[in-house]
């Protein structure tokens, strides 16, 4: 489809089973292809759409686009509105985990519930290689890795597993998954842009928890995998701790894909959360209070004057 003259597309199931609906979004260099095993097993109790995001997978991959966090929340918001769907539960993994959040605090009139897979945005740390990728020339960069024929693709590929022991299974996957998507002069373009608004030498640049307090009223259930070697599993244990009511689950042994890792587990999980928590129902007054219930939140008398 067709949204502000760009293409958008998706991938979708479940759309007669009559249950809510829920929103599957990736992560960085990846596409709603790392949802394509979770999709069917949750398509027998949900409507789900996962998107491929802007710059990524078969959507468009404008070279003047803007890839932050809010325009990404915000072309969310308008490709369900097009769709005629009026409130989901959003699920997100690393970087899509912080779209989720992003979204859920922009439209919270328009959000049920949050589920955050090894999410991004709950902690400074993160992989040295994404860390990297902040650095000037890594354009350039990318563009001489997606000029590699298949085999020297494949010793790159090789190398940096090497310089991450603990990778294996669906993590390689992803890591050879985001290499071949560079091979698409878009797709470099809207990586790098991307990761210069989100990331810097020192890690995340963007903080989430100083705003969790506005899912106090929303279910949220956090997912991580014991062995993630890209964001410490300690972010969501910690995000966890910070939100009361939130629900937590690790898969042990998993590493930062443990929705593709434990496909039928997930599902489960996901689906046992859809059932078993009521979704959240925002509106402007219930935002007012939850902002007005932040701590630091000065009142007219508490002002100084100079």
């Amino acid at each position: 489809m067709l949204l502000h003259g760009q293409r958008v597309t998706f991938l979708e199931a479940g759309a007669d089973s009559g249950g809510p609906v829920v929103v599957l979004l990736h992560g960085l260099a990846s596409s709603s292809q790392t949802w394509s095993s979770v999709m069917p097993l949750l398509g027998r109790h949900a409507h789900v759409i996962a998107p491929d995001l802007l710059g990524h997978g078969h959507s468009a991959k404008p070279l003047t686009g803007d890839y932050s966090l809010g325009a990404y929340a915000a072309g969310l918001r308008d490709l369900l509105v097009t769709l005629g769907l009026d409130r989901a539960t959003v699920a997100g993994h690393s970087f899509g985990g912080g779209v989720a959040m992003q979204f859920a605090y922009q439209f919270p009139e328009l959000t049920e519930r949050l589920v955050l897979v090894a999410s991004g945005g709950l902690g400074q740390g993160v992989t040295i290689a994404l860390r990297a990728a902040t650095l000037p020339g890594t354009p350039f960069v990318l563009q001489a890795l997606a000029t590699l024929t298949p085999p020297w693709l494949a010793r790159v590929v090789h190398r940096a597993v090497r310089a991450v022991p603990v990778l294996d299974g669906p993590d390689l996957e992803g890591l050879a998954s985001a290499f071949t998507s560079f091979t698409d002069g878009g797709a470099r373009g809207a990586f790098a842009q991307t990761v210069r608004g989100t990331l810097n030498w020192s890690g995340q640049r963007l903080e989430g928890t100083e705003r969790l307090y506005l899912l106090a009223e929303v279910p949220v259930l956090l997912v991580g995998g014991s062995r993630d070697s890209v964001i410490p599993i300690e972010h969501t244990v910690a995000a966890h701790n910070l939100l009361p009511g939130s629900r937590l689950q690790i898969f042990e042994g998993a590493g930062h894909f443990p929705h593709a890792e434990q496909p039928a587990r997930f599902a489960e999980l996901l689906t046992h959360f859809l059932t078993d928590t009521r979704a959240a129902q925002s509106d402007l007054h219930s935002l007012r209070r939850r902002l007005q219930s932040s701590a630091g939140l000065h009142s007219p008398a508490d002002v100084p004057v100079a």
